[in-house]
């Protein structure tokens, strides 16, 4: 199993159509294969900081996701609410 952090930076005021949109990724990526659990947090002190913390099955699953179609489209509508570029961290466990 593998953990990928996903950290994001909402321009101010689109908030709420950031959530809307990034509710629809959530949602294809539970169907993706190989994802297991994962949960969105809020940063305690900007409240426009989101990190997601993801479970998957492997490397080669969050790989397939990452770079899936899928994503790709839904990413689109996602990207141009965001004021800084997305990082993406993975993490094994030690």
């Amino acid at each position: 199993m593998i953990r990928v952090l996903i950290e994001r930076h909402i321009a101010e005021s689109l908030e709420a159509a950031y959530e809307e949109r990034s509710r629809k990724v959530l949602q294809q990526a539970v169907a993706a294969d190989g994802f297991i659990s994962g949960e969105t947090l809020v940063d305690a002190t900007d409240p426009n900081h989101r990190l997601t913390l993801a479970n998957w099955r492997s490397q080669a699953d969050w790989d397939r996701w990452y770079h899936s179609d899928t994503r790709r489209e839904h990413m689109l509508e996602v990207v141009p609410m965001l004021d800084q570029e997305e990082r993406i961290t993975i993490l094994l466990q030690s």
